[in-house]
């Protein structure tokens, strides 16, 4: 979601001035109060006079000074439902992708959810295909399936942090070297990351002059 604001927060009897951030799954304070809470554990959520957003976390009462009109654009995101990851991949029955991996382990469940009823077989059918990276050398090889299909559109799939193999510069690299350009990133799970990869124009090959 990715709203922040300086205001003055009250929790139950106590009140400091506090830096207030909007993520896509909590809200969270910083400052002389720390706070952070799941925006799915919030209770009735309303913006009073003067652009005060209060609600309910657990036993406290919360009152956030936003002002206006920061109070109602944090009320309408905080009451919007967030995007489901198929429709962060753009996947559903009318728009099925073609899923390749993963080489180790099984399938995760969060990706397995998203991707339940959109899958296809048929290369010609698939509008993008969902690859699932478990180590780097797989890159040039799902590339080269790829190459094969009539959709441009990839999304990698593979895990994140430290250590993460591939990582997300051995992606990129990889890719954008045989032409594709990434145009967007989500969260999978705690565990895994996913990259849209688009395959753009491959990159001019340099002539070589006779001498």
């Amino acid at each position: 979601m990715g709203r922040e604001a300086r205001c003055t927060a009250q929790i139950g009897t106590q009140a400091a001035d506090v830096t207030a951030l909007l993520e896509s799954t909590t809200v969270v304070l910083r400052g002389e109060l720390k706070c952070k809470w799941d925006i799915s554990s919030l209770q009735n959520l309303r913006v009073e006079a003067g652009g005060a957003l209060r609600f309910e976390a657990g036993d406290d009462a919360v009152t956030l000074q936003l002002g206006e009109p920061e109070a109602g654009k944090w009320l309408k995101k905080l009451q919007t439902p967030p995007p489901t990851l198929a429709a962060k991949l753009g996947v559903s029955a009318a728009s099925p992708a073609l899923l390749i991996g993963p080489t180790v382990g099984t399938l995760d469940p969060a990706l397995a959810e998203a991707l339940a009823g959109c899958i296809t077989t048929n290369v010609r059918e698939a509008r993008m295909l969902v690859a699932v990276i478990s180590k780097r050398d797989e890159l040039a090889r799902m590339a080269d399936f790829h190459a094969d299909m009539i959709c441009k559109t990839v999304w990698v799939v593979h895990a994140k942090g430290p250590g993460a193999n591939p990582s997300d510069s051995d992606v990129r690299l990889e890719l954008r070297a045989r032409g594709y350009v990434d145009n967007k990133t989500t969260a999978v799970s705690e565990r895994l990351t996913a990259t849209r990869y688009v395959l753009s124009e491959p990159p001019a090959k340099k002539r070589v002059r006779n001498r």
